[in-house]
Parts: structure tokens; C-alpha cells; sequence
């Protein structure tokens, strides 16, 4: 379960012990703007997690309706090391990210679940828990990553969450903006909207934003708004709409196996040629990001479309790599 399904799922927890006749899907739906389907599988996991606290009624309407008993988190217990490892690996991923707040949030929940536990049982869990990581290769991950403030990671947090308006000084320049996520990527996009600029959504680089301040004034997203369809017309996390279009390329027969392990967009559509070689294509832009990923394979790929593209890759091909990515 990621953090951030997690995370809702606590949220629905509090929800449904803070209403005295329990909540409906309708209600579910409406508060996460999720579908009813979705909705389902959040009772599901609900039922799941509290299954000794939760009640299922039907009300006059015949709909129902989960109600949870309050079950402090300090009487919850650790149901086994697996919990205990997701638990771990959310925090390490959300330092990973700099999202410092929620890590330590998260490592709080962790530590009152632990303190539940007869002390030597803990031990042994923390002790599975710290080796799944290391064989996780969360533990450490080397190589070079851009450095995020923590305040800006903790004020960029705290404004989505709102969401909040947020001043920040980029460029040299003060400015007032509406933020609506995160793309993460080589480099790290904060996709917002400046009012005073107009109705398009703008991306900042996040380690570029400097003196950052949550004003607590509330503004609506628009309706509709998904990031994922959002992330989805980049190649990586830098978008720009005059490179968005058809992209194609073919990987050569001794390099076709390899890349079919690799989703290298959401919506990629793949096809096996007759020679052997594989057929990836998808619409994006952000052709730095493609050509970096792209001289990875050497001579093994062929940009067949856009033609810009093409003329950035392969003058700078070469067959002499040892590996494939």
C-alpha cells in the first residue's frame, strides 16, 4: 500500500468513527473525489485493517453505512513484519524526497505501533525491518540528487495539503501562486498556477524555489485537474508544449528483449517487428530528458519520430557501451 493510500485510509478511519451513523459510499466518494468504485475498495481495506472495530449497518434507505468503534492508535498493535517494513520504507522513501514532515509523522505512528509491542518482539522486528530495507536498496541510494531545502519541502507540503496559496521568490522575483502537485524526475517541478499571469499552469523547479511562505488562504483547484494525465504529456518531469507530440522509437533485435522490460511511458504502445526489433511509441515532450535516457543504448535505438529528436540523439551514438540499461 503506497503512503498516500495509507495515509486516506487513516483519514476514512477518523471519518467513520467521527459520524454517529457511519458513513455511505456516496459520502466516501464525495470526500476523497474518488469513484464509487474506488470508494469500494477503500471500504474493503477499512474492513480489512479494523475488522474488530468496524460495524456495517443498513440505514432506513438500505444503504450501507461503516461506523468505527475509536480506537486510539496507542491501543493498536503491530499485526506482523510486514506492516512493520511498509511502515519503514514509507519513511525512508519520503526523506528520500525531503518530505521531512510527513517522514516524521509517519515515524511517529511508527514508534507508538512499536511501543504496543512486548519489548523484545520489537527488537526483532525493527532488526527484519532494517534488512528488507538494506535489501530494498532504500537504506542508502548512491549517486547524485539535487538538494531540497527542507523548509521548502515542508512549506510546498503544507500548501498542497491545503491548498493554500503560497509566496515563494523564484528568479529573482516574488511571487504569489496556486500550487497542484509535485513531478518528480531528474529535476523536481512544482506544477502551480500564477494568478497574476494568467489561467495556464506554470513549473517551478523546486530547488530553485527559495523564502517560501503558506499564506493559509484557501483557493479551489479546478475541476477535473488529475496529475497523472498532467505528468503524462512529459517524457520526465519538464514539459513543454512545443516538443509535445508522436514520439517512436526501435530498439535493434539484441536490445529488444531488454527494453520491453522498461515502461518508459505510462502510455507507451509497443509492437515486435518482423526482424525482431521493438516498436515503442507514445506522445510526450521534453526531448533533453528523452535524449538523456536515450544515449544510455548506444546504437541499439533509433528515433524514427519527431525529427528533432532525432538529430539530438544520434550524432551522439555510440556502440562501444558494455551494458544495456
Amino acid at each position: 500500500m503506497s503512503f498516500e493510500k495509507a495515509k486516506d485510509l487513516l483519514i476514512l478511519a477518523d471519518y467513520a468513527a467521527s459520524q454517529y451513523r457511519g458513513v455511505t459510499l456516496q459520502q466516501i466518494s464525495d470526500r476523497f473525489s474518488v469513484s464509487r468504485r474506488t470508494a469500494q475498495r477503500m471500504t474493503d481495506a477499512l474492513e480489512e485493517m479494523f475488522r474488530h472495530s468496524i460495524e456495517i449497518v443498513e440505514d432506513e434507505d438500505r444503504r450501507k453505512r461503516w461506523r468505527l468503534k475509536e480506537v486510539p492508535l496507542s491501543r493498536m498493535r503491530m499485526n506482523g513484519d510486514e506492516e512493520l517494513e511498509a511502515l519503514e520504507y514509507a519513511v525512508a522513501r519520503l526523506q528520500e524526497l525531503g518530505d521531512d514532515r510527513h517522514a516524521t509523522i509517519l515515524a511517529d505512528v511508527r514508534d507508538r505501533l512499536l511501543a504496543a509491542l512486548p519489548s523484545r518482539e520489537a527488537r526483532r522486528m525493527e532488526a527484519d525491518a532494517e534488512a528488507m530495507l538494506e535489501a530494498f536498496g532504500m537504506a542508502a541510494r548512491p549517486g547524485p540528487t539535487v538538494q531540497i531545502a527542507s523548509e521548502v519541502a515542508q512549506a510546498i507540503t503544507a500548501a498542497l495539503r491545503g491548498p493554500y496559496r503560497l509566496y515563494v521568490t523564484y528568479a529573482g522575483d516574488r511571487r504569489l501562486i496556486e500550487p497542484y502537485g509535485i513531478l518528480l524526475g531528474a529535476r523536481r517541478y512544482l506544477v502551480a498556477r500564477q494568478p497574476d499571469k494568467g489561467p495556464a499552469l506554470r513549473h517551478f523547479r523546486v530547488d530553485r524555489i527559495e523564502a517560501p511562505e503558506v499564506t493559509g488562504e484557501y483557493f479551489a483547484k479546478d475541476d477535473g485537474f488529475d496529475l497523472h494525465d498532467h505528468a503524462a504529456r512529459a517524457f520526465g518531469s519538464y514539459q513543454n508544449d512545443e516538443e509535445f507530440g508522436q514520439t517512436v522509437w526501435r530498439f535493434a533485435p539484441d536490445a529488444a528483449a531488454r527494453a520491453a522490460e522498461w515502461q518508459f511511458h505510462p502510455r507507451q504502445v509497443s509492437r515486435e517487428l518482423p526482424d525482431g526489433s521493438l516498436e515503442v511509441s507514445f506522445e510526450a515532450s521534453g526531448f533533453l530528458e528523452m535524449a538523456w535516457h536515450l544515449y544510455q543504448w548506444g546504437d541499439s535505438v533509433e528515433v524514427l519520430e519527431p525529427r528533432r529528436l532525432a538529430d539530438l540523439v544520434h550524432s551522439a551514438r555510440r556502440k562501444d557501451f558494455e551494458a544495456l540499461p
